[in-house]
């Protein structure tokens, strides 16, 4: 299908219902995170730290629906969510940043879901090992380019994909929840409950946890970014937080009663996807091999619903002159096809990368957590800004507590995030120099400078070892 730098046509574009903009923020939110978190919570913290970081988790990331849903009511005139509103609070490089920021997360939480997929596989042929082994890759890859061809052929057949393995995917959890409730042991559950010696204090157990819940709520603003779809823009704010509280739930309850079925220590040791270890301690084998195959529907179906997205915003920044205009060439089935190359090849380019880690899966997770930091903290703060008196509130609250997350995700992932954005700033200069405008303004400039800064620090540190992928 010819492709054309025209913006789509309406008669063109999938108009999306509450029901559907709600699946696929639960679609977005469902994926490699929910399968992880056993042993991720159980190498940080016990089931006192557990609960309380979820309250944390949970309490913040509501806030952050309630955010995106005034926003989406108070300006909607604002499209793609997280990235309209740094632009519109912030000026257009904080903008880009956030869009670029979002992208990128989406791109590097992918790789996740194949690094995750390999590792599952991998019980059965260890030349596979851990998702991370050169075989692995070569397989991830092809499933990468495989789902570019099927998103091609056009939002709709994507979308529809999305709903029905959205509902083919928490149904293994909530079974996993259930046969956990049945098989937990009140004495593993209190013997786990203050944390095991190498936990450390109760705030570094909470604080631990901080990126592996920012990951499995990521999709949350979903809807927003979908916003130029909806068929109601009130739809946007109701599918939003609707999304959260269906999964909130689910998520908690997966992490605390696995501390009923197995010693904190040994879930910390299990591989990924923990999940599926720790059904098998509790029922056996076929615990494990039902787990596994409701994981890789999961995680396709997550995949599939994040590579639209990225794609989206790419496309949307383009149509708004922030990226360069080759990203806002769409097909006749609106389908932002250059965007949709880019984000696959970003992706390509970390699967190489977590050759080179010691802990692909661990890794890209926090990575993609803390990619997100910045977009959702500028999102935040324009809701303070623009808030009205019942609102300021809700904004503040979300405000600090994204600030908080930045603090918890430590030194390492602010450098290698400043590495991710800083070169990102050259499609910057390419959409102002096809603008004839100048690439910086004076207060652009002192940003630049600061990311570039962190930047060639956060090299640097690679280089001489103080931090590791």
């Amino acid at each position: 299908m010819a492709q054309n730098d025209t913006e789509t046509q309406a008669s063109t574009t999938a108009k999306l219902s509450l029901p559907t903009l709600t699946t696929m923020v639960v679609g977005s939110m469902v994926g490699a995170g929910v399968f992880s978190l056993p042993s991720r919570f159980a190498q940080e913290t016990g089931v006192a730290g557990a609960l309380i970081a979820w309250l944390v988790a949970g309490t913040g990331m509501l806030m952050l629906a309630f955010v995106f849903q005034n926003l989406a009511v108070r300006r909607p005139d604002l499209d793609a969510g997280v990235y309209a509103y740094a632009k519109a609070g912030f000026g257009e490089y904080l903008g880009f940043f956030s869009a670029f920021g979002y992208w990128a997360s989406a791109c590097v939480g992918n790789v996740t879901y194949w690094v995750l997929i390999m590792s599952t596989i991998g019980t059965l042929a260890p030349a596979l090992g851990e998702g991370d082994t050169v075989l692995a890759v070569v397989l991830s890859s092809a499933g990468l380019w495989l789902f570019f061809a099927l998103i091609s052929r056009g939002v709709k057949e994507a979308a529809a994909i999305n709903r029905i393995v959205t509902v083919a995917k928490v149904v293994p959890i909530v079974f996993f929840v259930i046969l956990a409730l049945f098989y937990l042991k009140p004495s593993v559950f209190a013997d786990n409950f203050g944390g095991a010696d190498y936990a450390g204090s109760l705030f570094q157990q909470v604080k631990g946890t901080m990126l592996a819940t920012v990951f499995v709520f990521l999709g949350v603003e979903g809807a927003s970014v979908y916003s130029r779809h909806a068929r109601r823009r009130e739809d946007v704010g109701r599918a939003t937080v609707l999304g959260f509280l269906s999964v909130f739930a689910i998520f908690a309850s997966v992490t605390i009663v696995s501390y009923g079925i197995m010693p904190m220590s040994e879930i910390a040791e299990l591989r990924q996807p923990s999940m599926a270890g720790v059904l098998e301690h509790a029922v056996g084998t076929w615990g494990k091999v039902f787990v596994s195959v409701g994981l890789i529907v999961s995680v396709l179906g997550a995949y599939l619903a994040w590579t639209l997205m990225a794609a989206e915003v790419l496309f949307v920044a383009a149509k708004d002159d922030d990226m360069p205009r080759f990203l806002k060439r769409s097909t006749a089935a609106d389908v932002p096809v250059p965007a949709l190359v880019m984000s696959t090849l970003l992706s390509q380019v970390f699967l190489v990368v977590t050759l080179f880690s010691d802990d692909a899966f661990t890794f890209a997770l926090d990575l993609t957590s803390a990619l997100t930091l910045i977009p959702f903290l500028l999102a935040a703060a324009f809701a303070v800004r623009v808030g009205v008196r019942g609102e300021l509130v809700v904004a503040a609250l979300a405000t600090l507590y994204t600030a908080f997350l930045i603090y918890a995700a430590g030194l390492k992932f602010v450098l290698v995030s400043f590495i991710v954005y800083a070169p990102a700033t050259v499609l910057f200069v390419m959409a102002r120099r096809e603008q004839g405008r100048r690439p910086f303004s004076p207060r652009e400039f002192v940003i630049l400078a600061v990311s570039v800064a962190g930047a060639v620090l956060g090299i640097v540190a690679l280089a001489v070892g103080w931090i590791s992928l």
